[in-house]
């Protein structure tokens, strides 16, 4: 997305070659709502000087002024002059032919970034609870974050909806339990919890907040984790607004919801 964007190519133009740190940069793991956040900025600079590459070349064979040159519908157009363009492909081809008058286009990007930008989700809860048995039923969250900059807006909002339904299990369904004597008693996946499609909220709807950053590419911020924060919160508030009972325990499991509601510990 951040290279189409540069060249003004649809997404689908652009390949993606994956490597190693024996043929590549070392990028770090992936995870910890970084990557977009730091390799990003190092795509953005390598494809901008991509750009630059590209539009020295397409000066010299339309004889004009870079200044002049513009980047739009994969070609570089002379502004004003109607007619005057070369396409990206004739441009590439110009660079990758036996005896070519130039070198090969390559933009080279690498970054450390050592400034934070935090990440912030605000999120609303819609339950019903069973005063009889204590579930808990989750039937709409509205997820606000602010993601800097939405590169890729589905991408984006799926990310906060699969955080908000990990936050869905910290605050109904998951936990390491033990016996008196220390035995772990949720080791497997037939005992530990985790939210399943019936679990899920009956509707989840996404609102981007666009403020953007100072460091990340376009603006952009790691959106993945701070969705997975507020849930529990949210969900607890609104089974207190429901019944008039103050959870303060993770999970808010049957068991605890049903014992809060007869007056028991919460």
């Amino acid at each position: 997305m951040i290279a189409a964007e540069v060249f003004d190519v649809p997404p689908e133009k652009i390949r993606i070659v994956t490597g190693d740190t024996l043929t590549a940069p070392y990028a770090g793991a992936t995870g910890g709502s970084k990557i977009t956040y730091t390799v990003g900025a190092a795509v953005l600079q390598a494809v901008e000087e991509a750009k630059q590459q590209v539009l020295a070349i397409a000066a010299e064979e339309l004889e004009a002024d870079p200044g002049d040159l513009e980047l739009r519908d994969g070609a570089v157009h002379v502004r004003g002059v109607p007619g005057r363009s070369l396409s990206l492909a004739e441009i590439a081809g110009k660079t990758m032919r036996f005896g070519g008058r130039y070198a090969p286009v390559l933009g080279h990007g690498r970054t450390a970034i050592t400034e934070q930008a935090p990440g912030f989700c605000a999120q609303l809860a819609e339950v019903s609870v069973d005063p009889d048995t204590g579930v808990v039923r989750v039937h709409r969250l509205v997820l606000a974050q602010d993601v800097g900059r939405a590169i890729n807006p589905l991408l984006i909002e799926g990310q906060m909806m699969g955080g908000a339904v990990q936050g869905l299990g910290w605050a109904l369904h998951e936990q390491i339990a033990y016996d008196e004597n220390g035995q772990v008693l949720t080791a497997s996946w037939m005992d530990y919890s985790v939210p399943r499609a019936p679990h899920v909220a009956e509707a989840i709807e996404c609102i981007l907040v666009e403020v953007p950053s100072e460091h990340g590419p376009f603006g952009a911020r790691g959106v993945g984790e701070p969705p997975v924060v507020a849930t529990a919160a949210a969900v607890a508030n609104a089974i207190a607004h429901a019944t008039g009972v103050r959870l303060s325990d993770l999970p808010m499991t049957p068991q605890r919801v049903w014992r809060a509601l007869q007056g028991g510990d919460a």
